[in-house]
């Protein structure tokens, strides 16, 4: 469904910036190649709100058609997020001085891999999510989760059951909400009075910056700068007081809320990043005029290079099924032409076809069968980690391909040991 007012502010005003044409559901992978035929494609545009800039995609996908039961996403299959997860949750039981007598709450648990932190400190929390799938593997790890939706009516449920948090912890849902002004509100009113909030979220200054375009999928529905978090919580009486520019998923945004009427004091960051936001113009639809052609370019650099390596008989293969990795091969028109195949470390995935260019999905160790001469990495953002485990690839010449923000070559023989 197209959304015709903003998602936050409800302007009338939603400017175009970004059309990547029509694509599947970034995680809607295939059993078989045959599927295919059936699969629903929706527009993929990246709007501008003239009203409160927030940056949104125009078309809303009804969410239980993409957190479906068998939604693949399982947070635990990188090591990577798992250090992330875990240097995060110590942070915070330090800071909030967290301990048996209190009480966490994740939105968006997945299957534990941040709530295990806590629990094996005995620290008591809950999980909320919507997938089955990754909710029940939390569960089987100790960790008390609710299969639902989180939301204004489910924080009042949760605040009458007295289920205040003195934490609550949201990482990279809040894009994933339509309805953000009711989901906002539930944090608010879950939140005990000198609670705090702590949202995750990919950083639209970078996302533009580095023409990072293939986070762009209809999962994702908006995209946000400090500037804009800061509007939409003010809206529900919740207070940035601190934030953190984090490396993950290209740069991402990590911000601490706490209720309006709060003594903590704010941070020298927040004005900080919100001053550095104005120089550069991201609440200015200006702003965002050369984005599209820098996207193009992208592209036609990435085709231009796997052109050239096919025609010169090299073999392809990727590294990866991420969300992300189906936005970049369906615009750029990557399929089993360019990529015999690519592998992931999640079994769910395996032995399944990406969403519309049906490029089959095999564990990791197919990658030593076939001796590939390049490895596309599509979760570019966790390259060092790949690289490190692969290097081996080196061994028969081997290479890895990084498809953002510049095509670029790594040749594991010129690393360091």
């Amino acid at each position: 469904m197209r959304i015709h007012n903003c998602r936050s502010c409800h302007s009338p005003s939603l400017q175009v910036v970004l059309d990547l044409g029509e694509h599947p559901l970034a995680d809607a992978l295939l059993m078989s190649e045959r599927e295919a035929r059936d699969l629903p494609r929706y527009p993929l545009q990246l709007a501008f709100c003239e009203g409160c800039s927030l940056l949104q995609v125009t078309e809303t996908i009804p969410p239980d058609v993409l957190f479906q039961r068998d939604y693949p996403y399982f947070s635990s299959s990188s090591p990577a997020l798992l250090r992330h997860a875990a240097a995060h949750a110590q942070a915070l039981i330090a800071d909030r001085g967290l301990d048996s007598k209190s009480f966490v709450v994740e939105v968006a648990c997945n299957d534990g891999y941040l709530l295990r932190n806590f629990v094996e400190r005995g620290i008591p929390c809950l999980g909320i999510d919507p997938a089955a799938g990754p909710a029940e593997h939390a569960r089987k790890i100790g960790i008390p989760v609710l299969n639902d939706f989180f939301s204004l009516k489910l924080a009042e449920k949760l605040a009458a059951e007295g289920k205040c948090a003195d934490a609550m912890i949201a990482n990279n849902v809040v894009a994933h909400v339509d309805r953000i002004n009711d989901f906002v509100a539930g944090f608010a009113r879950l939140l005990k009075p000198d609670g705090v909030a702590v949202f995750e979220c990919a950083y639209a200054v970078d996302m533009i910056a580095k023409s990072e375009f293939d986070t762009i999928y209809h999962e994702h529905l908006s995209y946000f700068s400090l500037a804009t978090i800061e509007t939409v919580f003010r809206a529900h009486a919740l207070r940035v007081f601190d934030v953190d520019e984090l490396p993950t998923h290209g740069g991402s945004l990590r911000v601490y809320l706490a209720l309006a009427d709060s003594a903590r004091p704010t941070s020298q960051s927040v004005p900080d990043l919100l001053a550095r936001e104005r120089r550069l113009g991201f609440r200015d639809i200006a702003s965002y005029g050369s984005f599209a052609e820098q996207v193009r370019r992208t592209k036609r650099r990435l085709l231009s290079f796997l052109i050239a390596a096919k025609d010169a008989g090299k073999t392809i293969c990727g590294y990866g099924a991420p969300g992300k990795g189906n936005t970049l091969l369906n615009y750029c028109g990557i399929g089993p032409d360019f990529l015999d195949f690519t592998v992931d470390r999640n079994p769910y995935k395996q032995g399944q076809f990406t969403p519309g260019m049906r490029i089959p999905i095999h564990p990791v160790e197919a990658i030593d069968a076939a001796k590939p001469d390049y490895i596309l990495i599509l979760p570019w953002n966790l390259k060092n980690e790949i690289v490190q485990q692969m290097r081996h690839v080196g061994e028969w010449g081997g290479k890895f391909i990084v498809p953002i923000p510049e095509v670029a070559v790594i040749d594991p023989k010129e690393l360091r040991a």
